[in-house]
């Protein structure tokens, strides 16, 4: 699947986000932890922001000024309805240039849907977009081995992927960056996230 497949089925599922069961607590604790190692507070970009604007009033509340990228036409358009002051972006992450630096990059539960031999490249643009100091956190598969596959559970086929756990610690190196955390936040889950920071 391309990263264009899997915006055209998160269009039809926006309606698990917006129901009122959504968890909107998933992943703020861990960037809570993220926030202790930034340095300064002014741009932020949210990759794979979806719909729900959680990650973006989080990034708005500890100070930074925030915006969205998302391949979901669909998503964006009710993350704009939401927040109408908030740039967003209808992008490609694998082919879309950064339009700045920034201090903090989330990219929660969205670098998995990047196919596996892109996933070097992006997480490495990323990475080289902080500000020295700058933070990253990014979920990811916390499998042993690099892999993919695709699976229905929320309804239409979706591409999952990871470099696995020393495939991740090789692109962090490789941009100058520590890995500052590592958890299996969810275990025995294989749900894994990482918080980098440029060296």
């Amino acid at each position: 699947m391309t990263p264009d497949d899997t915006g055209k089925a998160y269009n039809t599922i926006t309606h698990l986000w917006e129901r009122e069961g959504f968890d909107r607590s998933n992943g703020i604790a861990q960037h809570q932890r993220a926030f202790a190692f930034v340095k300064q507070r002014r741009q932020a970009l949210d990759v794979g922001c979806g719909c729900t604007g959680r990650i973006i009033n989080l990034l708005s509340d500890q100070g930074f000024s925030p915006e969205g990228v998302d391949i979901s036409s669909e998503m964006l358009r009710i993350a704009k309805s939401n927040k109408p002051d908030v740039t967003f972006h209808h992008a490609d992450i694998c082919k879309w240039e950064l339009p700045s630096r920034y201090d903090f990059i989330s990219a929660w539960d969205s670098l998995w849907h990047i196919p596996l031999e892109q996933q070097e490249q992006v997480l490495g643009k990323l990475l080289s977009a902080l500000h020295l100091g700058g933070v990253c956190i990014f979920s990811c598969g916390g499998v042993d081995e690099a892999g993919e596959h695709t699976d229905s559970t929320m309804g239409p086929e979706v591409y999952y992927a990871s470099l696995g756990i020393d495939g991740f610690l090789k692109v962090i190196a490789d941009n100058n960056c520590i890995c500052r955390h590592l958890e299996y936040d969810q275990y025995p889950e294989m749900h894994t996230y990482f918080i980098v920071q440029k060296a």
